[in-house]
């Protein structure tokens, strides 16, 4: 029987250890850069010596960001340890790129509002929710049924950065949006089931521990997309959440009709909620929480959006 090509390799390793498809796709797109960048040789012929010239050419001559170099390592990373089976000791030698220590881009309330205010339908209530709870936007986006809690005013983000389930406010004014949004998301389901789908991605563990689950409304996406499709890894068809590029277009034409002149993403509403509770006199622990930092350092970039840091200085022009 013949061997499995390199890349399908990754991706059995990939997919038995559970990745997501986006960092699937990532490191495959990574390893066969390194590939054509050496001439396309085989990854088992090459080692330190190539490894390292191929990060440093990308911090040195394509000067990539730190966190684009970064995964660019991982994905080798995985390729020689997980599928190849190499260890490699040798890490100090690599010129990473350096991290720049940047501040936030946050709006005042009066922005937010302002561009609150410009947007319509389902990216509207997107937008609100990401300000209004901080979540990320994958994580709004991957809400299921059960992980909001009217009752007790909550939201379950299951499976966040670094694989934490955290817990995070559910703002009052967001109650009747959201039933009504689940009220839209449960027709479309009943209409799938009546058409003979109805089925969502579960993770593996979960539909394999409730075999019937990924039928039932508790588990579908709270924003589901208006359309099927197949899913990518399995082929079956079923009903996905929201594209996040969809929010993004109208939070930038939002802000630009706003006459925002800040550089205006979807992060931005998280980094606005966590200073602005900061600003309430909210304790920074608390904000941590909501955030789900594993650090508080994390969390104090915000203080100094506040000129809280030890630079609440006020200009000698102003006396």
């Amino acid at each position: 029987m013949p061997q499995p090509r390199l890349l399908d390799r990754v991706r059995d390793e990939m997919r038995l250890r559970h990745y997501s498809l986006r960092t699937e796709k990532t490191y495959i797109e990574w390893i066969k850069r390194y590939i054509i960048f050496h001439d396309k040789r085989h990854p088992s012929g090459m080692g330190e010596t190539e490894i390292t010239t191929f990060l440093t050419w990308l911090a040195t001559d394509r000067k990539v960001a730190a966190s684009t170099q970064n995964q660019a390592l991982a994905a080798l990373l995985f390729l020689y340890k997980t599928v190849l089976g190499v260890e490699l000791d040798w890490m100090d030698g690599i010129v990473r790129a350096k991290r720049p220590v940047r501040m936030p881009v946050v709006m005042t309330k009066d922005e937010v509002r302002a561009v609150l205010v410009k947007m319509t339908g389902t990216n509207k209530l997107l937008a609100h929710l990401l300000y209004g709870t901080g979540m990320r936007v994958s994580e709004a986006l991957r809400l299921r049924v059960l992980d909001i809690d009217f009752g007790y005013k909550q939201i379950v983000i299951r499976s966040g950065k670094g694989n934490k389930d955290r817990v995070t406010v559910l703002p009052e004014s967001l109650v009747k949006p959201l039933q009504r949004q689940l009220e839209y998301a449960r027709s479309l389901h009943d209409n799938d089931l009546g058409e003979g789908f109805g089925s969502v991605y579960l993770p593996f563990a979960l539909a394999r521990k409730f075999t019937n689950a990924h039928r039932e409304w508790r588990w579908q996406y709270a924003f589901p997309s208006g359309n099927r499709s197949a899913d990518p890894v399995s082929g079956v068809i079923r009903r996905h959440h929201l594209h996040e590029k969809n929010l993004q277009r109208a939070l930038r034409k939002a802000a630009f009709d706003a006459r925002i002149s800040k550089r205006i993403t979807t992060h931005t509403l998280r980094h606005s909620f966590a200073t602005h509770l900061l600003e309430n006199g909210y304790d920074i622990r608390t904000v941590q929480e909501l955030l789900g930092h594993k650090d508080v350092k994390t969390t104090q970039i915000y203080t100094h959006v506040l000129n809280r840091g030890g630079r609440g200085v006020r200009s000698p022009l102003d006396h």
